[in-house]
C-alpha cells in the first residue's frame, strides 16, 4: 500500500474538494424534505461583503457553520448551508470611488448610470474573491445557490418589503437628527457608529446676558457648533441659574442673522440673541451645570429643542464645512473653524477656561471618518412594533441566544430602540422605491416604477435618488434567499432555518433585524438558535489589523498548516461566545495533530497489508475494552458538546482521545500483539474499529485528512466520508475494565516518573515489588507482565512480603509498590539530591503558605489567583511527600 511518509494537505485538499464537488455533496433539494423523507437543516451563511478578502473573523465563522453542517449531513439531515455576497452599499462604492480618484475623475464626472455600470464591472471581477477563499477552508456550503444581495429576485423582494412596510405605516419620510459621514457623504444608523475614546478639551465659554447683568458660563466640547445654537440650558431644580431663567443672552461674535432649518424650503430668521431655558435633561455636574443648545447638530440637544419649539440652525454643509451661517467662518473646514473660533474667542475674552477632557467620538464605521450629528430629512422604519415581535420570540423560546448572557444585551437594545434610518446618498445599493409626480407632487410607493401619476395622470414621474441602507437587504436574507415573496418549495421547505452563527459584534446590525423581518413577514422567527462566537484578537487582547501587524493571512496560514491544521487550532482556542485570543503556536497544534493522524493511521494501514477485513472479535483483551469503552464515552461526550454549542469541548474531547489514549496508550499497548501473528489480527481489528468511528467523529472538525485516511481503510463501508453515518454510542459495557487498565496506566506512568526521578539508565531493567500477596490488583499486575516489560521495562514482577531497601515508593490508589534501585543508581548521590530538593521545596511550601495566610493578600487578589495559590501549595506538598518516601526508602 503506497501511503507517504509524510502528510501532504495541499494535495490532499484539492483533491477532495473537488471529488465532493463533483458528487454534489454539498447540494440540497425540497423535495425529500417537503414528502417528509427526511429532515432539514438549515444554516444562512452571513454573507461577506462583496469587497472582502478572507480574514481570521470569516475562519472562525465559516469553519463553526462547516462543523454544524457536516455533523448534520452525516446524520440524514437535508442539509442547506445558504452562501452569498453583500453587496455593501458604502464600502464598495468607496472602493471604486479610490480607483476614480486614481483617475482624476469622480463619481459625478460620470453620472448615476455610468458609475453603477463601473460597480458592477469591479464587482465582476473581484466580487468572487471571498468565496473561492472560503473553498480552501473546506466550506461546504450549497454553492449552485449562491446568492448576491442585489440579484433580481432579491432586488424584488427588497421592493416588496418596503413598499408593505409603508403601506403599514411602519415606514415614513421625517426630518431628524441623524449621524452623518461627511467622507461617505451619506447618512449611518446608529449601529453603523464606532464609539472611540479620545482626548480632547472643554472649553468653557461666557455668554453674556442682554440685560448686561454679566454673563453665563457654558461648557462645551464643539466649539465650532455654538454659532448654531438656539438656546442655553440648566436644571430647573439648580439654584444657581433659577434666576437667569426666562432671561436671554447673546452669542459671543455673533453679529448676524441665522436661518433656521426648513427642509424642501427657506428657514426664517434667527439672531444671535437666545433664550436661557429649564430643562431636566441637564446634568447639574456636567461643566458649570448650563449647557449650549444646537438642535441642528447634537441628538440630546434636538430633543430639546422639539420639546421647546426651539429653530434648529445648521451651521456645516454636508461635507462638514462651515456654511453660511457660520458668517465669517464660512468656507472652513469644521477642524479648522473649531481653532480659529477658539483664537478669536480667546482674543476677545469669552473663553473662562480649558481642560483637558476625555470622552467619546463617533466614527463611520466605514471609513473610520468622525461623524457628524446632522440634522436632514431621511426614510425611517418605525422600530416599535417589529421590536417588540422580536424581543418576543427570544422570551417564548422561539429563538434561543447562546451563550445565555447575550439575552439581556438583546432586550436591552430591543427595549431602547430608536427607528432606523434606512436611506442612504449613495448611488450603489438598492433605490428607494418612491415616486414624485413633478407636476402634481404626488407621491407613489411601488415595487415597479410607475407609467403615470395616479392622481393627474402625468409622465413626469421622477424616482427618489437615496439607496436602502445595505442591512435592509440583509435583514431579508433568511427569506429573500428561499424566494419569499413568492411561495416557493424552497421557503416551504427550508424556512424557518435551524441556525445562525456569527460574531457578537452585529447582534444588532443583522441578527435582531432578521428575528423581526422573519416575524413580521412570516410570522416564524428565522432560525432556532442563534451562535454568538467572540471576536478573533492577539495574545494581548488587541484587536488585528495591518497597521498593527497582528494579522495574519488565512491563505498563508491554510499553506504552511494546511486547512484542517487551521480550523482544529482555531477551535481549540475558541472559548464559548468569549473573544478568541489568536495565537500562531496554536495553528502548529492542529498541524501537529493532523501528523499524529496521519502518522498513527499509517503505523496501522502498513500493518494491515495482505489482512482481510474483519469485525470486531468476541474474545478481548483488557486494552481492547478499556480502547472501546472510552470510544463510546468519547462519542457520548462529543455529541453532547455538539447539541450545546460547546465546539472547544468537543475539540479538546476528540484531541484528548486520540492523542493521550488511542496512540499513547493504545497502540503502544498492542504493538507486542501486533509483532505476534497468533494475536496480530485480534489487534488490527480492533484498532481500525476504532479508527474508523473516530475519523467519523472527527471528519466535520478535520474533513480532508479524514476523508483521505478512510478511503484507504480496510473495513470502511459506502462511498464517501462526507456521507457517512455519524457515530452512535455502542452501548459497551466495559466501566470496570476502564478503571483497571487506568490503574495500570497509573502504576506505568509512576514506574516511568521514578526511572526518570532518580536517573535509571534508559537500557537498564528494574523490578517491581507488590505489598498485597493476593487479590484483584496483583492478579492484574502478574497477568500483564508483558505489558509492563514493554511499556516500563520491567523484567521482574513479584506480590507480597517486604521489599528490600533502598526501593522508590509507588502509591497507587492505595496499593504500595516499590522498585528496587541498589545495583542501578548511585544511591547516596541520589539521597543528597533528594535533600536537596527538599530543602527548596519546604522553602516555597513556607513562602506560598505565609501568602495565603495574609489578609491583604486574601482581600485584594481575585478568586482565581488565589485558586493557583492554593492548588501550587498542594503541588508543592505532594511533590515533598513523594521525595520523603523515596528518601525513607532508600535510607532503609
Amino acid at each position: 500500500m503506497d501511503i507517504p511518509k509524510i502528510y501532504d494537505p495541499k494535495k490532499v485538499e484539492e483533491k477532495w474538494y473537488r471529488f465532493w464537488e463533483e458528487k454534489g455533496y454539498f447540494s440540497a433539494s425540497p423535495d425529500p424534505v417537503l414528502k417528509g423523507q427526511k429532515k432539514k437543516f438549515v444554516v444562512m451563511m452571513p454573507p461577506p461583503n462583496v469587497t472582502g478578502i478572507i480574514h481570521m473573523g470569516h475562519v472562525i465563522d465559516n469553519t463553526l457553520q462547516d462543523i454544524l453542517v457536516r455533523w448534520r449531513r452525516m446524520q440524514g439531515y437535508e442539509t442547506l448551508w445558504q452562501p452569498g455576497i453583500d453587496h455593501a452599499g458604502i464600502a464598495t462604492q468607496n472602493v471604486v470611488e479610490k480607483e476614480l480618484a486614481r483617475e482624476g475623475k469622480t463619481r459625478f464626472d460620470l453620472g448615476r448610470e455610468e458609475f453603477i455600470r463601473r460597480v458592477w464591472e469591479w464587482k465582476e471581477k473581484y466580487g468572487n474573491t471571498i468565496l473561492q477563499q472560503l473553498r480552501k477552508l473546506g466550506v461546504s456550503a450549497h454553492w449552485g445557490r449562491t446568492k448576491f444581495t442585489l440579484d433580481p429576485d432579491m432586488y424584488r423582494a427588497v421592493m416588496e418589503a418596503f413598499v408593505r412596510l409603508y403601506s403599514e405605516g411602519l415606514i415614513y419620510k421625517g426630518t431628524r437628527i441623524i449621524n452623518w459621514c461627511p467622507r461617505c457623504g451619506t447618512a449611518l444608523a446608529d449601529d453603523e457608529v464606532e464609539h472611540e475614546p479620545e482626548k480632547g478639551h472643554l472649553w468653557y465659554i461666557k455668554y453674556p446676558l442682554e440685560d448686561g447683568s454679566g454673563y453665563i458660563t457654558v461648557a462645551t466640547t464643539r466649539p465650532e457648533t455654538y454659532l448654531g445654537d438656539t438656546a442655553v440650558a440648566v436644571n430647573p431644580d439648580d439654584e444657581r441659574y433659577r434666576d437667569l431663567i426666562g432671561k436671554r443672552v447673546r452669542l459671543p461674535l455673533v453679529d448676524w442673522t441665522r436661518k433656521s432649518f426648513a427642509p424642501g424650503g427657506e428657514g426664517s430668521d434667527v439672531g444671535p440673541s437666545i433664550p436661557v431655558i429649564a430643562d431636566p435633561l441637564v446634568d447639574l455636574e456636567f461643566g458649570t451645570g448650563a449647557v449650549k443648545v444646537t438642535p441642528a447638530h447634537d441628538p440630546a440637544d434636538y430633543e430639546i429643542g422639539v420639546k421647546h419649539g426651539l429653530p434648529a440652525v445648521v451651521v456645516m454643509d454636508p461635507k462638514a464645512v462651515m456654511n453660511e451661517n457660520a458668517g465669517p467662518y464660512k468656507g472652513l473646514d469644521r477642524f479648522e473653524a473649531r481653532k480659529k473660533i477658539v483664537e478669536d474667542l480667546e482674543k476677545a475674552g469669552f473663553i473662562e477656561k480649558i481642560e483637558d477632557h476625555e470622552h467619546n467620538v463617533g466614527h463611520c464605521y466605514r471609513c473610520h471618518t468622525v461623524i457628524e450629528p446632522y440634522i436632514s430629512e431621511q426614510w425611517f422604519v418605525r422600530m416599535r412594533p417589529l421590536a417588540d415581535k422580536a424581543m418576543d420570540a427570544v422570551k417564548s423560546g422561539e429563538v434561543s441566544i447562546i451563550p445565555d448572557f447575550w439575552k439581556k444585551v438583546y432586550f436591552h437594545w430591543l427595549e431602547n430602540v430608536r427607528d432606523w434610518c434606512i436611506s442612504r446618498q449613495i448611488w450603489w445599493g438598492h433605490r428607494i422605491p418612491v415616486y414624485y409626480c413633478e407636476d402634481c407632487g404626488e407621491i407613489t410607493v411601488s415595487v415597479e416604477k410607475p407609467e403615470k401619476c395616479p392622481r393627474c395622470g402625468s409622465s413626469r414621474m421622477r424616482q427618489d435618488e437615496d439607496v436602502l441602507d445595505t442591512w435592509f437587504s440583509s435583514w431579508l436574507w433568511p427569506i429573500s434567499t428561499l424566494g419569499w415573496p413568492e411561495d416557493t418549495d424552497w421557503l416551504r421547505a427550508f424556512y424557518p432555518g435551524d441556525v445562525l452563527v456569527t460574531g457578537w459584534d452585529i447582534l444588532f446590525f443583522w441578527v435582531a433585524r432578521m428575528i423581526m423581518s422573519g416575524t413580521h413577514f412570516m410570522g416564524k422567527a428565522p432560525f432556532k438558535y442563534v451562535y454568538l462566537h467572540g471576536l478573533v484578537r492577539d495574545e494581548k487582547r488587541r484587536k488585528l489589523s495591518k497597521s498593527l501587524g497582528n494579522s495574519p493571512d488565512p491563505l498563508d496560514l491554510i499553506e504552511r498548516y494546511g486547512a484542517d491544521g487551521v480550523r482544529m487550532g482555531m477551535m481549540l482556542i475558541t472559548p464559548e461566545g468569549r473573544d478568541i485570543l489568536f495565537s500562531e503556536k496554536k495553528m502548529e497544534l492542529g498541524r501537529n495533530f493532523a501528523n499524529k493522524i496521519w502518522n498513527a493511521s499509517r503505523f496501522l494501514l502498513l500493518n494491515a497489508e495482505g489482512m482481510e477485513k474483519g469485525e470486531l472479535p468476541d474474545d478481548l483483551e483488557l486494552e481492547d475494552r478499556w480502547i472501546l469503552q472510552g470510544l463510546d464515552n468519547t462519542i457520548s461526550d462529543v455529541l453532547r458538546y455538539m447539541e450545546s454549542f460547546d465546539f472547544n469541548s468537543a475539540a479538546w474531547e476528540l484531541y484528548d482521545f486520540f492523542w493521550h489514549e488511542f496512540c499513547d496508550w493504545y497502540l503502544e499497548s498492542i504493538k507486542p500483539r501486533i509483532k505476534e501473528l497468533s494475536d496480530k489480527k485480534k489487534a488490527l481489528n480492533v484498532a481500525f474499529y476504532v479508527l474508523e468511528k473516530y475519523l467519523r467523529l472527527l471528519h466535520p472538525f478535520m474533513p480532508f485528512i479524514t476523508e483521505e485516511i478512510w478511503q484507504n481503510l480496510p473495513n470502511k463501508k459506502g462511498d464517501a466520508l462526507i456521507i457517512a453515518d455519524y457515530p452512535e454510542p455502542q452501548g459497551f459495557s466495559y466501566s470496570e475494565d476502564r478503571r483497571r487498565f487506568d490503574l495500570l496506566r497509573e502504576l506505568i506512568t509512576e514506574l516511568r516518573d521514578v526511572r526518570a526521578s532518580f536517573n535509571v539508565p534508559k537500557g537498564e531493567k528494574i523490578s517491581l515489588y507488590m505489598k498485597d500477596e493476593s487479590g484483584e490488583v496483583a492478579d492484574l499486575i502478574l497477568s500483564k507482565r508483558q505489558l509492563l516489560a514493554f511499556l516500563a521495562g520491567v523484567e521482574e514482577v513479584r506480590v507480597g512480603g517486604d521489599p528490600p531497601g533502598e526501593s522508590a515508593a509507588i502509591i497507587v490508589e492505595n496499593h504500595e509498590f516499590y522498585v528496587p534501585l541498589g545495583g542501578l543508581i548511585d544511591v547516596r548521590k541520589e539521597l543528597d539530591r533528594i535533600q536537596r530538593e527538599l530543602a527548596e521545596l519546604k522553602s516555597l511550601i513556607d513562602k506560598t503558605r505565609r501568602k495565603l495566610e495574609n489578609p491583604a493578600f486574601l482581600e485584594k487578589a481575585p478568586k482565581e489567583v488565589i485558586q493557583k495559590e492554593k492548588e501550587k501549595l498542594e503541588k508543592f506538598r505532594e511533590k515533598a511527600r513523594k521525595l520523603e518516601l523515596n528518601a525513607s526508602r532508600l535510607s532503609t
